[in-house]
C-alpha cells in the first residue's frame, strides 16, 4: 500500500533522529515520465546519496519525501481484452465498442458474415461477443446500455432508412421519429428514458427524449437543429444546438429548459456525456477558435483538460466519479484514447497497458464506476473493440 504523506514525513523524521551520525544514506527517487505524469512505462531514475544530515540535506529529505509520496507506485494500470468480431464482410472484419454499464457489459458494432445483416449491433457480456440484430436493414450500431442490460442505438431498415431502437429482453423496438424518416439514438439511462436526434416533416433535426412510449422535441437554443447525447438517471440531458447567431454550443436541458453551456473562449461547444452529479464532458473551442479540446464541466465551470501534444480532443464519456475518457491527437495527428481524472491533465491510456501488445488505443467510449473502460483501436493494424480493467 502507498503511504501517505504524513506517514512518509514520520519515517524521514525517525530517519534523521536514529541517523545522525551516519555518513550517506540512499533514498529510492520515483519513477516519473518526461512530462511529469506517472505512468506505468515511467523509467526509473538514479537513487539519489545523501551526503550528510545536516540543515541542507533535512531540506533535501523533505523534498524527496513529498516527491516520494506522489510516486507512482499506485499509477493505474490495465489489463486489455479484445472483444473479437463477429466475422468477416466486405468490408473486412472490425469492431468497435461505444458504452459499458456497471455490470461490465459492453455494446457497439462489428462486422459479421451473415450475407444480409453484415454490420449489426453487438452486447459482449461474460466473454462472448453477441449479435443484437438490426431493424431488418444491413447496419447497426449500439451507443448506450443501461445498467439492466437494455441498449439503445440506431439501425437501417429494409429501406435503408435509419432508426433509433431499445433493445430490451432479445428484442429490438423501433422508436419511431418525429414525423420524417429518421432518427437515431445516443444513450439511455437506467429507467430506459432514451435521447438522440430525429428529423421532423420540415426537415429540422431536432433532439428527442422518448420516455413512456412516446418521443418528444427537446427544441433549441434558437437555431435550426439540435442532438442530445447523453442522459443520466435524474432525467437531465445534454446535447449540442444551433443558437440563433448560427454557432454550435453544448446544452444542458433539465426542467423543461434549454441552457447553453458556453465555451473555452471560443465560438462553439458540443456536451457528450453527463453523471449523476450533473458534471458534463464534452469538446469546446478555445480563444479565436485555434484548438477544440475536451473539458469538464461543474457547477457551471468548464475545465480544458488539454490534450496529448496535438491540436484536438474531445471527451466521451465521464463516471459518477468524475473521470473523463476520450480521444486526443498527438503530435503527428493520430488518435490516442485519454484518461482525466479530477478534472486533471489527460493521460494516454496507451501508457496503461503493457508494451508489445500489438494495441494503439484511438478511443475511450464509455467508462463505468468501477473505471473499467471500454473503447476501440488498431490490434495489429485492425479495427478492434476492447476492455480496459484496472490491475489494482
Amino acid at each position: 500500500m502507498t503511504p501517505t504523506l504524513s506517514e512518509v514525513l514520520a519515517r524521514v523524521c525517525t530517519l534523521l533522529q536514529l541517523t545522525e551520525a551516519q555518513s550517506s544514506l540512499r533514498i529510492p527517487a520515483p519513477r516519473r515520465t518526461l512530462d511529469g505524469v506517472a505512468t506505468s512505462r515511467a523509467a526509473a531514475d538514479p537513487q539519489a546519496r545523501v551526503g550528510s544530515f545536516r540543515c541542507r540535506s533535512v531540506l533535501a529529505l523533505c523534498f524527496a519525501a513529498l516527491i516520494w509520496a506522489a510516486s507512482p507506485a499506485a499509477a493505474q494500470t490495465y489489463t486489455i481484452t479484445d472483444l473479437g468480431t463477429l466475422g468477416t464482410n466486405s468490408r473486412g472484419s472490425y469492431s468497435q465498442a461505444f458504452c459499458i454499464n456497471s455490470s461490465g457489459q459492453v455494446a457497439g458494432q462489428s462486422s459479421a458474415s451473415s450475407t444480409s445483416t453484415t454490420d449489426p449491433a453487438f452486447l459482449y457480456s461474460n466473454g462472448q461477443l453477441t449479435s443484437l440484430g438490426t431493424l431488418g436493414g444491413e447496419y447497426g450500431q449500439a451507443r448506450g446500455i443501461n445498467t439492466s442490460g437494455q441498449v439503445a442505438g440506431y439501425s437501417t431498415l429494409a429501406s435503408g432508412s435509419y432508426r433509433a431502437f431499445l433493445y430490451t429482453g432479445g428484442q429490438m423496438t423501433d422508436l419511431g421519429t418525429l414525423g420524417a424518416d429518421y432518427s437515431a439514438a445516443y444513450a439511455l439511462n437506467d429507467a430506459g428514458q432514451v435521447v438522440g436526434v430525429s428529423e421532423k416533416v420540415a426537415g429540422q433535426e431536432n433532439a428527442f427524449l422518448y420516455s413512456n412510449g412516446q418521443m418528444t422535441d427537446l427544441g433549441t437554443l434558437g437555431g435550426t437543429s439540435s442532438t442530445a447525447y447523453g442522459i443520466n438517471n435524474q432525467g437531465v440531458i445534454v446535447g449540442y444546438s444551433y443558437n440563433t447567431a448560427g454557432n454550435f454550443l453544448g446544452f444542458i436541458y433539465q426542467n423543461g429548459t434549454m441552457t447553453a453551456l458556453g465555451t473555452l473562449g471560443g465560438s462553439w461547444s458540443i456536451a457528450y456525456a453527463i453523471n449523476d452529479q450533473n458534471q458534463i464532458t464534452g469538446q469546446a473551442y478555445t480563444k479565436k477558435n485555434r484548438t477544440a479540446h475536451a473539458f469538464r464541466y461543474t457547477t457551471g465551470t468548464m475545465v480544458d483538460l488539454g490534450a496529448l501534444g496535438g491540436s484536438s480532443s474531445y471527451g466521451s464519456a465521464i463516471n459518477n466519479s468524475g473521470t473523463v475518457v476520450g480521444l486526443s491527437t498527438i503530435r503527428n495527428g493520430s488518435y490516442h484514447a485519454f484518461i482525466s481524472t479530477k478534472g486533471g491533465k489527460m493521460q494516454d491510456l496507451n501508457n496503461m497497458i503493457l508494451t508489445g501488445t500489438g494495441w494503439v488505443l484511438e478511443e475511450g467510449a464509455g467508462i463505468n464506476d468501477a473505471g473499467q473502460i471500454t473503447g476501440y483501436g488498431t490490434l495489429n493494424g485492425r479495427l478492434h473493440a476492447f476492455l480496459l480493467t484496472p490491475a489494482h
